[in-house]
């Protein structure tokens, strides 16, 4: 598996579409990261957001809006709220696996330390209220923050879950979900809302973000195990080292004999790993078509994702959102 050298044109002509709006959300977000009094949490900010992060998440805010017809000035505000939100969770996340690298480059907690990734997160967090705030509609804040709740959740799901190789399909969606979907379909939905979209679409919305993002992760979760280190932003392999138990290996555990039981169980119920172990993990999840049968899956939940947006409005924005489903499948080769 490796990058396809043609993912990139839906979502560069997403970022074409939506320019203007992306330049004003990306002027805000530099404006509300600013600190006066602790000079620290611009600096660390600004190290992840100008990582060179592609914005899907707020892309996908505007999108929604857009596609339901909005033309007020909430969208991008919420735009920002959402990036600041995925910004907080990785500055969180990369203290809680020890991640020494993100998007190629050193991460926050190893530049400076765990405590100022960890109160920086929050105050991102907290700036994120603010936004929610400035728009004044309930239904919006409630979405954030219960899309923000279930972040939370699923890290702690994923923390108590994690080496336990009994570990099953089901509770890795439901992890999924937590730490990967929850702000996909709160952007989507979120962005529906704002623009007074019917509610039959806002659902709709909903169900493509939630769809879009499971894809998305599962994608991510088979790239540590065939892609590059420039393509993934972080050393292939990190996950089976970090003992994560991601869909490739819980489906290769489900089939499993004794003797790659008891290898599983060393390797991630144990921690006890040497050079060749990553090399016998990528046999064992070829020989059980592992691989192959998690790639199935992201189709699925790629198709379910573009099957929703029958409900929105039929527009080119549609189509692009559409082509963004196939997009997140499309590297995988």
């Amino acid at each position: 598996m490796g990058m396809n050298e043609n993912v990139s044109k839906p979502l560069d002509r997403l970022s074409a579409e939506l320019a203007g709006d992306m330049d004003r959300v990306n002027a805000l977000i530099r404006e509300r990261m600013a600190s006066r009094h602790a000079p620290r949490i611009p600096e660390v900010t600004a190290h992840l957001v100008e990582a060179g992060g592609k914005r899907l998440r707020p892309m996908l805010v505007l999108a929604a809006a857009r596609l339901c017809g909005y033309a007020g000035e909430s969208h991008i505000l919420l735009a920002a709220a959402v990036e600041f939100i995925h910004t907080a969770t990785l500055l969180h996340d990369d203290v809680v696996d020890e991640s020494q690298q993100r998007r190629g480059r050193p991460t926050a907690n190893l530049l400076w330390d765990n405590k100022s990734s960890v109160l920086v997160g929050d105050y991102l967090f907290a700036r994120s209220f603010q936004l929610m705030a400035d728009t004044e509609s309930m239904q919006v804040m409630r979405i954030l923050a219960n899309a923000s709740a279930t972040i939370a959740e699923g890290e702690v799901l994923q923390l108590t879950a994690a080496q336990d190789v009994s570990t099953t399909e089901d509770t890795y969606i439901q992890i999924v979900r937590g730490k990967t979907a929850a702000l996909f379909s709160a952007a989507t939905e979120a962005g529906a809302v704002v623009a007074g979209a019917d509610p039959a679409v806002q659902r709709a919305l909903f169900d493509y973000g939630d769809a879009l993002g499971i894809a998305f992760q599962i994608v991510d979760d088979l790239l540590d195990y065939g892609g590059s280190t420039s393509s993934i932003g972080k050393n292939v392999g990190d996950d089976f080292r970090e003992r994560k138990l991601t869909l490739p290996v819980i489906k290769a555990i489900a089939r499993a004999d004794e003797v790659e039981r008891a290898f599983w169980e060393r390797t991630i119920g144990q921690g006890q790993q040497d050079e060749a172990d990553l090399a016998t993990a990528l046999e064992i999840l070829r020989r059980r078509e592992a691989l192959e049968a998690a790639r199935a899956d992201a189709i699925a939940w790629a198709q379910r994702a573009k099957a929703a947006l029958q409900a929105a409005p039929d527009q080119p924005l549609r189509r692009i959102l559409a082509d963004l489903a196939d997009f997140v499948v499309s590297r995988l080769s």
